[in-house]
């Protein structure tokens, strides 16, 4: 899997229970896989169409570090799927845990909103 985000905890990120909130960490792996889509599907124009069961495993802590990893389960005809891993990572021992994981589906839109084609450009 390849590192696509790091993101440190701060105070406006916890939740009540003074964990890492649930919504931040979704946004942040949405966004992140929406990059890493981009990329692979050399286009700037993927939507989030579907994003797959998550389960926290692990809460993170204020100050913590999470790093983001992402790869290509499936390249179709419009649309890309990923697989996601947050991780909090530990830098006094170089240490990850995984946080939570799923797969997240974005799809190429024209101006319209409607699918168009995926076009790989070799890299």
């Amino acid at each position: 899997m390849k590192l696509i985000a790091t993101h440190v905890v701060k105070a406006f990120n916890l939740g009540v229970h003074g964990n890492l909130f649930g919504g931040t960490i979704l946004s942040w792996i949405d966004e992140a896989g929406a990059v890493y889509a981009s990329e692979e599907a050399c286009s700037t124009n993927m939507v989030t169409v579907a994003m797959d069961k998550v389960e926290f495993i692990k809460p993170v802590k204020l100050g913590r570090m999470v790093k983001i990893y992402g790869d290509t389960v499936k390249l179709g005809n419009t649309s890309i799927t990923v697989t996601i891993e947050a991780r909090v990572f530990n830098p006094h021992n170089n240490k990850e845990s995984l946080v939570c994981k799923t797969n997240v589906t974005f799809v190429r839109i024209d101006a319209d909103g409607s699918p168009i084609p995926i076009v790989k450009i070799n890299k």
